[in-house]
């Protein structure tokens, strides 16, 4: 776990300075040890997956289930001479409820990986899930663009691919098998001969397709300055028609309006608008959010990462559904002015901690043992290694109630490690498919009834925590310092 607090003595070059004035530099202390094993095995709890500013915005929703699927049998290659494996798997179309309304339909991009049971899931960049160095990423969005439920005249799609009859079951199963190809390099195959020839027909014709838009967010999301000043601009990003802008409702915000670069109060905007914080002369230092929120059908080919460890999702369709996303300002009368946030860094395996310092003076922090120094005006990003499949909380805070956090587990890569000894648990996420599932939909002509996402929640709970708890006592690791540098004072 990543932790934070805010330091308390003077910034440097601000001696004298009054109390409250001036940033005081955060303080975060990133713990990566038993505690952070602890976490990925009991997973994301609500309060985890619900706390602000770890959202770069979009859709968030809580995963239903498996729910219109047929089997395939998947072929791992056996190591140092030992025969290849088959297991067959459950293949098909999940559901998600949106928060604040909407119903969602995915499919799997992380076939080794386990879902858990209602898992919470967030709208997320490509660069920041298992996509980040797929070449054929395109090509996943292709098939989802050409196939079901997209297309949901089986008749044509029947026709075109040549597959003879097809159901929604025997459909999602063969456009789930072409996805895995491509998303986890699986050795898959439809156990319905109809489906594996609609998976055949999309794997040989799928073609790269760009990344699909975010359905709304806002860039940058955290800006800083002097109180007196318009802080910003945030930039409007979405395919909505229009959103609503909240204003700040933090209790630091009085003082504080959002309008437009002349100075008129906003309440609604559109993609591409600019936004700001006016903070009116003499606030105190302090920091205030806006929310913008929107109703409209998030683009198909959306990733979806998990608040915990749970199998990555692709979006293959939407209703219209409720999306929405904040910024940050943070003001101070003199001295360092710094915007924070943070982000997954797929490519260099890690957590991108950025700094913005909008002030007069530099802004200097320490982390893992070394100082960095922000001058006034720049900004600088120090990227936390964090490791595959390891949980992470970051929280920064600073003074007049200020706070980031970034939670999340760093689920970059698919595995391909084989199938293991029957009863041990293996690699693969659908290795409960023998639990039955209610609401199951489609005609399909399989009698597999199982869940992706039943390996969540169990009896096994207790357990799981109290072996975490053991973990966070005795675990053992690195622990790296985020925090004010302290004049003349050693061993902080």
């Amino acid at each position: 776990m990543f932790s934070a607090s805010s330091g308390s003595a003077t910034p440097s070059g601000t001696t004298g300075a009054p109390p409250g004035r001036g940033i005081r530099r955060p303080a975060t202390a990133l713990l990566l040890s038993g505690l952070v094993a602890a976490t990925a095995l009991v997973g994301a709890g609500p309060a985890a997956a619900d706390e602000p500013g770890r959202h770069h915005g979009g859709a968030a929703a809580v995963l239903d289930g498996l729910k219109t699927f047929d089997s395939a049998v998947l072929r791992v290659e056996g190591k140092n001479g030992a025969p290849d494996r088959t297991q067959q798997i459950p293949a098909g179309l999940f559901e998600m409820t949106v928060d604040g309304g909407g119903k969602l339909k995915t499919y799997c991009i992380d076939l080794h990986n386990p879902t858990q049971d209602q898992a919470k899931y967030l709208e997320t960049p490509w660069a920041e899930t298992s996509l980040n160095s797929n070449r054929d990423a395109g090509k996943i969005r292709w098939i989802l663009q050409h196939s079901y439920p997209r297309v949901d005249d089986l008749a044509a799609l029947a026709e075109a691919a040549g597959t003879g009859p097809l159901t929604e079951r025997t459909a999602a199963a063969g456009t789930q098998v072409a996805i895995w190809r491509y998303s986890d390099d699986a050795d898959v195959t439809a156990s319905d001969k109809q489906a594996e020839k609609l998976a055949d027909w999309l794997h040989r014709r799928a073609r790269a397709v760009k990344e699909p838009r975010p359905s709304l967010t806002l860039e940058p999301a955290a800006v800083s300055g002097r109180s007196g000043e318009r802080l910003g601009p945030v930039t409007v990003r979405t395919d909505a028609d229009q959103v609503s802008v909240a204003p700040p409702a933090d209790a630091s915000a009085g003082g504080v309006r959002i309008t437009d670069e002349k100075g008129a109060p906003v309440t609604d905007a559109e993609d591409g608008d600019r936004l700001y914080f006016d903070v009116a002369k003499d606030t105190p230092d302090g920091t205030a959010s806006l929310g913008v929120q929107a109703t409209t059908s998030v683009p198909v080919g959306r990733a979806f990462a998990g608040a915990g460890r749970t199998q990555t999702q692709i979006l293959a369709g939407s209703s219209e559904s409720t999306v929405s996303a904040r910024a940050t300002a943070t003001w101070a009368e003199t001295g360092a002015a710094p915007a924070l946030t943070a982000r997954k860094n797929c490519a260099e395996g890690g957590v991108d901690v950025t700094a913005a310092n909008r002030g007069d003076e530099p802004y200097t922090f320490e982390l893992a043992g070394a100082e960095h120094t922000v001058a006034a005006g720049e900004t600088r990003t120090v990227t936390v290694p964090v490791a595959e499949d390891q949980a992470y909380d970051v929280t920064i805070t600073g003074p007049a109630g200020f706070s980031h956090t970034f939670t999340g587990v760093l689920d970059c890569a698919t595995s391909g490690s084989v199938l293991e000894e029957e009863g041990a648990g293996n690699g693969i996420g659908t290795r409960s498919a023998q639990r039955s599932v209610p609401a199951t939909t489609g005609s399909g002509t399989s009698g597999l009834e199982g869940d992706l996402a039943a390996t969540g929640g169990s009896s096994a709970t207790s357990m799981v925590a109290a072996v975490a708890i053991g973990l966070l006592v005795v675990g053992g690791g690195a622990v790296f310092l985020l925090r004010r540098k302290q004049p003349h004072t050693d061993g902080e």
